[in-house]
């Protein structure tokens, strides 16, 4: 998800075609045209322009009804019902052949990664790999980096590890008590979390973390967008 404002402008993008596999997108008010894997712009007046990053959730229906009881669903348009994609729609996609060589790579091309890029220095997290440690805690440049497994197992989100107001970078463990069924408890001062990166109690109690934007995204569409990552490997 891509926030719509780049140098000082607002756009509305259309869909123009594919390239690798990934969108291409046309803004409106200057005809220029933006990847999508990257939010550049790579031709056009807006030639090296960049999106940047909005935070988003990927999250499995039951877990964000459980956080946003009040939420609505976006229903489907009648008319158009022939034209969605099916509900095996990422497996049948998975099946494809990629266009975009991995070799040499120590990922197959359509393992599924959590990219996080924080200014400049970018890493790939194997999908597979954060399910089954369920936290990893790690560092991109400067940042001390979170990234948690919610309480449905396969919803991630991933924050800057530092506990406001002092903005010490802390570590985060799972807690092992029988209730409530999930959170986590740092190190600095034993405040336990929520997977909204919240303070439920303990001296952070009413702080939370920053939460990271990041892309979630095949192995060889990350590898060609960001050349420079590396994979996270422990």
């Amino acid at each position: 998800m891509w926030k719509r404002r780049a140098a000082g402008k607002t756009f509305t993008f259309r869909l123009a075609g594919i390239n690798n596999q990934n969108f291409i997108m046309r803004d409106e008010e200057t005809g220029s045209y933006w990847q999508q894997a990257s939010g550049l712009a790579i031709s056009g007046p807006m030639r090296g322009a960049r999106l940047k990053l909005a935070p988003y959730d990927e999250l499995s229906f039951g877990l964000w009804k459980s956080e946003a009881p009040q939420g609505m669903v976006l229903a489907p348009v009648a008319a158009y019902a022939s034209q969605y994609v099916s509900k095996d729609w990422e497996a049948e996609v998975g099946s494809y052949p990629s266009v975009v060589s991995v070799a040499g790579t120590t990922l197959g091309a359509r393992e599924v990664v959590i990219g996080v890029n924080i200014d400049g220095a970018a890493r790939a997290y194997p999908l597979e790999k954060v399910v089954q440690q369920s936290v990893i805690q790690d560092r991109l440049g400067s940042t001390p980096v979170l990234l948690v497994v919610g309480p449905d197992g396969v919803s991630v989100r991933v924050f800057a590890s530092r506990v406001p107001p002092e903005q010490s970078a802390v570590e985060f463990f799972r807690s092992t008590s029988a209730a409530p069924a999930w959170e986590l408890i740092d190190s600095g001062r034993g405040s336990r979390w929520n997977f909204q990166g919240c303070a439920t109690s303990g001296p952070a109690q009413g702080t939370c973390l920053q939460q990271l934007p990041y892309l979630k995204d095949y192995w060889f569409d990350w590898h060609l967008y960001h050349p420079e990552s590396n994979v996270y490997s422990r």
